[in-house]
């Protein structure tokens, strides 16, 4: 198979490096790196350095490229390219998809699948999460930090699911901790029940993990935001347990306190944000499915 990763930061650096250095002199599976600029040109000439809790390595990919006629076509396509860069990124490589490509994004939010149906009806694409803490600490050189570094795909549809167990098998063999749901609606939507009201309000007060929770206010909006994801997700048909708010927070709790939301990063270094997935799609949101969402609009107010 043709494996293609668009977008080598810190999910598709982490994920794809794992990729390639399993499959580095395999006739089974390739693996295509899409990267831009100076990142590119170190990869392509001393391969992709990852640096793990666990572990550090180089790992090199079949081809890395920034060009879709060089790339050729995927049968398997993960797109790890921040939310605002996901429809430009796909419509450039669009001629890499083909009727029998799967597709999975891993980004933020719980519409990345919808968006790139729009681009992409020919092919099948999937729900994918993940959960990791990690960057690109210089060119050619990704640095992961923290996170349970779970990857989960999937559908919503318990016999369709089963149907894409040889993706989960290519993942495990190349040691990623993987999982394969027919819940992916409800897997995305936890995710964000914790990424979208943190994100949110670290980036709009500038404060850390840690630093959120020892301040009991903002503790307390936090879990209220929360609650509005909530609603939000029931009124699209997803059902979150009763205590997914004490789960979030007990994950939060789990992180370092210096460590910071990626929005925040962003935010901070004077880059474009997520908050269009993030904030401001859950407001969109609850307008349209007549769900108030007022924590939320005030910080969006503030954040755009």
């Amino acid at each position: 198979m043709r494996i293609g990763i668009i977008g080598i930061g810190g999910v598709g650096g982490y994920f794809g490096g794992k990729l390639a250095r399993e499959y580095e002199k395999s006739e089974e599976h390739e693996i295509i790196f899409i990267a831009r600029g100076e990142h590119l040109k170190t990869i392509q000439h001393d391969g992709l350095q990852v640096f793990t809790t666990q572990e550090n390595y180089i790992a090199r990919p079949k081809i890395a490229t920034d060009h879709p006629g060089e790339a050729g076509t995927f049968d398997l396509v993960f797109f790890c390219t921040k939310s605002y860069s996901l429809e430009d990124s796909a419509k450039e490589f669009s001629a890499s998809i083909h009727s029998n490509t799967v597709v999975i994004p891993l980004l933020n939010g719980v519409n990345s699948a919808e968006r790139l149906r729009k681009i992409f009806p020919q092919a099948t694409v999937l729900g994918g999460s993940v959960y990791i803490i990690s960057h690109i600490e210089k060119p050619g050189v990704i640095k992961q930090e923290g996170g349970s570094c779970k990857l989960t795909f999937g559908t919503d549809d318990s016999e369709s699911a089963q149907n894409y167990a040889y993706i989960l098998d290519i993942l495990l063999k190349a040691k990623i901790n993987a999982s394969l749901t027919d819940r992916i609606s409800e897997v995305l939507w936890t995710k964000y029940l914790l990424m979208c009201p943190i994100g949110s309000l670290t980036s709009a007060t500038g404060k850390t993990y840690g630093g959120l929770l020892e301040d009991p206010l903002l503790q307390k909006k936090a879990r209220g935001m929360m609650m509005e994801v909530l609603a939000v997700a029931k009124a699209h048909h997803v059902y979150l347990t009763e205590d997914a708010v004490d789960k979030s927070m007990k994950m939060i709790a789990g992180f370092d306190y210096h460590s910071k939301t990626s929005m925040q990063i962003d935010r901070e270094k004077g880059r474009k944000t997520e908050i269009d997935t993030l904030t401001e799609y859950l407001c969109k949101a609850g307008r349209e499915s007549g769900v108030p969402t007022p924590l939320h609009d005030e910080i969006y107010e503030k954040l755009k």
